[in-house]
């Protein structure tokens, strides 16, 4: 009688443990914090076309496009703009295959990223990745179906597809040891 019910339970309760991990694996990664000067600089779009449509308040540019305000870049196929929300919180659809974003963080690191499709929310300062979704930094890497990733407050969130074999892969690389095998100082 209860049978089905348990069952559906252990499904959801596994899921949400699936995506703990997930999230656990996903914060441990050694995520900087962006350079606070990128959000304060204009974001400059260059492409070959550019569709403006006024009413909606979006603009779609195609073709080798390249998106950058400060060390933020992205680079893809085509980006949709939404300015519908007012100045400063414009929302970029980058698509590509893949489309592919980097930024230098406080640290002196470089983070990159590539998906099919990049979600940069200006306002939140937030860049969604969906699609073969994968984040490199250092020598550590976070794959997913999905990565979600805040930039001022260092957070990130990966997350597999639905399903049995959803899963989100991270990857650390040990230090490199010294050539003359003494452990740094």
């Amino acid at each position: 009688m209860f049978k089905p019910f348990l069952h559906r339970l252990q499904m959801m309760q596994s899921k949400h443990t699936l995506r703990l991990i997930a999230l656990c694996c996903a914060l441990s990664m050694n995520v900087a914090q962006a350079k606070d000067d990128d959000f304060k600089k204009p974001i400059t779009v260059d492409s070959k076309t550019h569709f403006v449509d006024g009413k909606r308040k979006t603009s779609i540019f195609r073709d080798d496009v390249h998106v950058q305000q400060g060390s933020l870049q992205i680079d893809a196929d085509e980006v949709e703009v939404n300015a519908s929300k007012g100045e400063g919180r414009e929302v970029f659809i980058a698509r590509g295959e893949p489309a592919v974003y980097r930024q230098d963080m406080e640290d002196g690191s470089t983070i990159k990223a590539v998906a099919t499709e990049i979600r940069y929310e200006v306002s939140a300062r937030t860049l969604t990745l969906s699609g073969e979704a994968e984040l490199h930094q250092n020598s550590s890497m976070g794959r997913g179906e999905s990565i979600t990733f805040n930039l001022d407050k260092q957070q990130l969130l990966a997350e597999g597809q639905e399903g049995e074999n959803g899963r989100v892969t991270t990857v650390f690389r040990p230090e490199a040891k010294p050539e003359n095998g003494e452990p740094e100082q």
